[in-house]
């Protein structure tokens, strides 16, 4: 980024903060004032899921406009925080860009890392020296993975932290043998008189084996179900359209035969 784009960027969000002091302050906008941190939470989860779904899609101008609404967010927080005395959007976007130079000494410092690994060593070390000071937590090595992130991002997190002291599977193979293991247990518990607690237990040890499978393979969880959700979708829709008005009522081996023949297309393209 040059210098005058840069200065640009500096501009624009100085006025966006402008902007949202003014809806939050005396006579601004009667729900902007009305909001809280609790209540704008389920806002900044939706804005999230939609840039996801914007760059999954490769809508450029859509993600252009979903990243100015999860920008948005941080602004409110920032204004929020400001009208309670907390702290302003000065200091956060100050923190940002101390962390960043803090947190790449092998651009703005003396550390030499010259591939991707040097760069994951570097970060993890001072992240380590920053929590040095702070209160010790009684959670372990474990205890700094979020418990409120998305479920597969939360194993994928807790397998990748307990790798880096030695208790992981070796290899993939290791782990589709106990994909296959945590299958049969599921099964079991299906076939003998079922228990919801003990099934959902089963089910969840299956997810769980199968994110670290993911890790392993370096394949991200959610955006591998995501993409198969959409694959679903397109199949689905082809089917649909292949029978008409009538494809609630067709019987289960003919929806199935729309379904391979929606696969059989997809492939012939």
């Amino acid at each position: 980024m040059s210098e005058s784009t840069s200065a640009k960027a500096g501009d624009a969000f100085r006025e966006a903060a402008a902007i949202m002091a003014r809806l939050r302050g005396p006579g601004g906008c009667p729900w902007d004032r009305e909001q809280t941190f609790d209540s704008i939470k389920p806002h900044t989860l939706e804005e999230t899921y939609e840039v996801f779904d914007a760059i999954d899609r490769r809508a450029w101008g859509e993600l252009r406009d979903e990243l100015g609404d999860l920008l948005l967010q941080v602004l409110f927080y920032g204004q929020m925080a400001e009208d309670e005395g907390h702290f302003n959007i000065d200091d956060v976007v100050r923190g940002l860009s101390a962390k960043l130079v803090r947190r790449h000494p092998h651009i703005f410092g003396d550390v030499v890392a010259e591939t991707a690994g040097d760069v994951i060593q570097t970060w993890d070390a001072v992240k380590q020296k920053e929590r040095e000071g702070k209160l010790a937590k009684d959670d372990g090595l474990l205890g700094d993975v979020p418990r409120f992130v998305p479920a597969l991002v939360e194993a994928r997190k807790l397998g990748s932290k307990a790798a880096k002291v030695g208790f992981d599977w070796p290899d993939a193979s290791g782990l589709l043998d106990k994909v296959q293991e945590e299958i049969a247990e599921v099964r079991e518990e299906m076939t003998t008189a079922p228990n919801a607690e003990l099934l959902e237990e089963e089910i969840g040890d299956l997810y769980f084996v199968l994110t670290n499978l993911s890790r392993h393979l370096h394949v991200d969880p959610e955006q591998a179900l995501k993409k198969a959700n959409t694959k679903f979708r397109r199949r689905f829709r082809a089917m649909e359209e292949m029978a008409g008005d009538g494809f609630a009522a067709l019987p289960l081996d003919e929806k199935d035969a729309l379904w391979n023949k929606a696969k059989l297309k997809e492939k012939s393209l």
